[in-house]
């Protein structure tokens, strides 16, 4: 199954995602390319739609491979594995937290105008992206969510690597996606229109989408 842009693809997944409406269900796109999806999925389902930024905190020598993220509210998720084997120092790590606090700060405020995230306490918190390839952000996403009070946490993707799924299902509480494919390379390929998503079409996507 190919989509033609993120807007189709937004209202393909939203049908899949039906058994949700009615319920405190919250719908966090993962910037930039989930928003646009995630705003289909909350016209379809009625319910509000916010970003859930989270921010990479990449080790100070190689900043490609990631010791952890951090999420609003002060969450952090670290990987233990990585901070013990690499020996990263405490005062390391909170130097690369501080400057990736302040980005993820900046991006959150521009994304909503600086309006106040919608909360996630007590509430079904459905992340939503426009594809899973390693399944890294998505895996944070909902760790996030979950440390943001969501009681239930649902990941949702139009395609995915299966292997990513098996991964997120370990801190989902559902993952739902329409496409599996064995043969995954990358996001982009399953769509038609995979132009990027830009700081402007996520803030129009949240203005025109965003309740309470």
């Amino acid at each position: 199954m190919h989509f033609r842009d993120r807007v189709e693809a937004g209202e393909r997944l939203a049908q899949a995602l039906m058994p949700w409406r009615g319920e405190s269900v919250v719908v966090l796109g993962l910037p930039r390319g989930g928003v646009p999806v995630a705003a289909e999925i909350a016209h379809a389902l009625g319910a509000p739609l916010d970003v859930l930024v989270v921010r990479k905190l990449g080790l100070p020598a190689q900043p490609e491979l990631a010791m952890g993220a951090i999420g609003e509210g002060g969450v952090r998720v670290l990987n233990q594995t990585v901070v013990r084997t690499t020996g990263v120092s405490e005062a390391d790590l909170a130097r690369v937290e501080a400057v990736e606090r302040a980005e993820l700060a900046r991006q959150a405020g521009r994304f909503r105008d600086d309006r106040p995230p919608v909360a996630l306490a007590g509430r079904t918190a459905l992340i939503v992206d426009d594809g899973i390839a390693t399944g890294a952000t998505a895996l944070v996403a909902c760790q996030v969510a979950r440390a943001l009070g969501a009681t239930r946490v649902v990941m949702a993707a139009p395609v995915a690597a299966p292997s990513s799924v098996r991964d997120v299902r370990a801190v989902a509480d559902d993952v739902v996606c329409l496409e599996t494919p064995t043969e995954f390379t990358a996001v982009g390929q399953w769509y038609d229109d995979f132009r990027p998503t830009t700081d402007d079409d996520v803030i129009r996507c949240l203005r025109s989408g965003r309740a309470e």
